[in-house]
C-alpha cells in the first residue's frame, strides 16, 4: 500500500455527510485492496474530488426479457456473434493460456500488453498502445457508420497477484473483452450496423486502480455504456449481477522510541503495542459492525529484535461497506481505533488513505441473465444483494450505465479467488469455455444498445434514476 493521499494524524477534516462519491477520487481489487506508489497522488483527498450526485438504481432488473432480445435483434445476428466466437476461442484460449503462464502485476503487464495490443491489431481495431500515460495501458477501437452510432466501452484485465499469479482470473477477463469486441465488430459488418466499439487495456485492478486513473484521464468520456464480466467459485453453468462492495485501504503507521527492554524499557514508546492495540480496538469494535461491513488488515515492521522496544510499526488495512457513503461513516470510526492506540502508548500516528473503489452500480435495463440462459443455457440471475468483493470498475459505474456480471467456472474446495487453487481453475478448458459463453451474452447486450433506440434511451433513465 502507497501514500496516495495524505492524512497526518487524524481524518477530520474529511466530509462526513456526501451522500454519493464522486467520479474521480482514488485506488484499490475485484477481490483484496493494495495501491501502488505515484508522485501525482499526494494531495489531501478533498482537493482530488469533484463533486457530483447520481441517483441511484432500483433494486432489480424489470424491463427487459429475452424476448425483446431475441425479437429485436434476429436469430441471424445472434448466430453472427456465436459463430464468431467460437470460431476464434482457439486462439482465445492460447492468448489466455500466454497470460497466464506471464504472470505480472500492477502496472508491470508488459508482456499481456504486447500481445493483446498485437491480437487486437490482427483483427483490424486501431490500437493505441501505452494508453493515456499509462506504460501498460492500451486502446483497440473500430467504428462503422461515421459518428452516427453509439460508443460501446468493453474492459481487459491482465494484472496477476503477487506470489500466486492469476489467482484472480484476469487471463480470462483479458480475452472475454476480446471476444465481446470481436464479435460486435463481426455483427457490425454482417448487418451493417452503425456505431464503435472501443475495448480498454486496463492494467493495475488488484492494487493501483488503473481504471480510475483512466477515468481521470477521459479514456470513458466517449462511451455510452461500458461493459466486462469476471470469473468467481459457484454452482456450475452459472451467472450473476449484482452489486459489489465499496472499499477504502488505509495505511497506518505508528512512531515511537526504542529502548533497551530489559536495561531501560521505561524510555520507549512501543509503537508494536500501539499497532497490537489498534488491532484489538477494531476487533472489539467488529461486535457493533453492520454483517455486511468488512474489516481486515496487517502489521509488519523493519528491523524488530526482541530485546529492542520497536520505535516503528506500520499496519495496512481494508474497510469495505455496500456503500460509499457507509463507507465513510464506518471509516471514521476505524480510525479512531488508531489514533486511540497511538494515544495510550504515547506514539505518533500517521494515517494514509489509498484510493477507494466505489460499490458498483449495476444497471438494471443491461441486466443480461434472462436473455443468457434463453440463448445459451446458462443459468443467470440478478441480486440486490452485495457480492461481497470490490473493483475499480465501481467508478466507472458511477460515470456511466455499466455491467460487469459474475460467471462460475470449476474450482476446487477452499479455492475461491485469490488463491493458488483459483489461480489453476482459471486456465482450465472449462474455465474457458464459461468465459465465451458469458461473452456471447455481453456482446448481444452492446449490440442492442447500439442497434435500439429505445432500448437505449431506458438504459439512460435508468442511469438518471428516471422510471421507463
Amino acid at each position: 500500500m502507497s501514500d496516495h493521499s495524505t492524512v497526518a494524524s487524524s481524518l477530520t477534516t474529511l466530509e462526513k455527510n456526501e451522500q454519493a462519491p464522486p467520479y474521480y477520487a482514488t485506488h484499490a481489487c475485484t477481490f483484496c485492496g493494495r495501491n501502488r506508489s505515484s508522485s501525482e497522488d499526494t494531495l489531501p483527498i478533498q482537493s482530488k474530488r469533484q463533486r457530483v450526485t447520481v441517483p441511484p438504481y432500483s433494486t432489480r432488473a424489470s424491463s427487459v426479457n429475452a424476448e425483446n432480445f431475441h425479437d429485436f435483434l434476429g436469430q441471424d445476428i445472434l448466430k453472427t456473434i456465436e459463430a464468431r466466437i467460437d470460431s476464434l476461442s482457439p486462439e482465445l484460449r492460447e492468448l489466455s493460456l500466454d497470460i497466464w503462464e506471464h504472470p505480472e502485476v500492477a502496472y508491470e503487464e508488459r508482456h499481456a500488453h504486447d500481445v493483446l495490443t498485437k491480437f487486437m491489431s490482427s483483427q483490424g481495431f486501431t490500437v493505441t498502445p501505452h494508453y493515456l500515460g499509462l506504460e501498460t495501458a492500451w486502446k483497440a477501437i473500430y467504428s462503422r457508420g461515421g459518428k452516427n452510432g453509439r460508443v460501446i466501452g468493453i474492459n481487459s484485465e491482465m494484472d496477476a497477484l503477487p506470489g500466486i499469479g492469476h489467482a484472480c482470473g484476469h487471463n480470462l477477463i483479458a480475452v472475454s473483452g476480446v471476444a465481446v469486441a470481436v464479435a460486435l465488430k463481426a455483427a457490425m459488418e454482417t448487418h451493417d450496423i452503425s456505431g464503435t466499439i472501443i475495448l480498454l487495456g486496463t492494467p493495475a485492478e488488484e492494487h493501483g486502480g488503473g481504471k480510475i486513473k483512466l477515468l481521470e484521464r477521459g479514456a470513458y468520456k466517449e462511451m455510452n455504456v461500458c461493459i466486462m464480466s469476471h470469473p468467481s467459485p459457484g454452482p456450475a453453468n452459472t451467472a450473476l449481477v449484482a452489486p459489489w462492495l465499496a472499499l477504502q485501504p488505509l495505511e497506518v503507521e505508528f512512531f515511537g522510541h526504542g529502548a533497551h527492554a530489559a536495561y531501560s524499557p521505561w524510555e520507549a514508546q512501543n509503537a508494536l503495542d500501539a499497532a497490537f492495540l489498534a488491532y484489538s480496538n477494531v476487533s472489539v469494535l467488529r461486535q457493533q459492525l453492520k454483517p455486511t461491513y468488512r474489516v481486515h488488515g496487517i502489521v509488519s515492521g523493519k528491523d524488530w529484535e526482541p530485546n529492542i522496544i520497536p520505535d516503528y510499526a506500520k499496519m495496512r488495512w481494508i474497510i469495505r461497506a455496500p456503500t460509499w457513503a457507509e463507507l465513510e461513516g464506518l471509516r471514521a470510526r476505524i480510525t479512531n481505533c488508531f489514533e486511540a492506540a497511538a494515544l495510550a502508548t504515547s506514539c505518533k500516528c500517521k494515517i494514509i488513505l489509498g484510493d477507494g473503489y466505489y460499490d458498483v452500480r449495476e444497471n438494471d435495463v443491461l441486466e443480461f441473465c434472462k436473455f443468457i440462459e434463453e440463448q445459451f443455457g446458462m443459468n443467470a440471475d440478478s441480486s440486490s444483494q452485495t457480492i461481497p468483493a470490490s473493483t475499480d470498475f465501481g467508478n466507472v459505474t458511477y460515470a456511466l450505465p455499466c455491467i460487469t456480471p459474475t460467471y462460475n467456472i470449476p474450482t476446487k474446495p477452499n479455492g475461491s479467488n485469490h488463491t493458488p487453487q483459483f489461480a489453476e481453475s482459471a486456465k482450465d478448458p472449462a474455465a474457458h469455455k464459461v468465459a465465451m459463453t458469458a461473452s456471447k451474452g455481453l456482446a448481444a447486450t452492446a449490440l442492442r444498445v447500439l442497434q435500439d433506440e429505445e432500448f437505449y434511451q431506458r438504459v439512460v433513465k435508468s442511469f438518471e434514476g428516471e422510471r421507463a
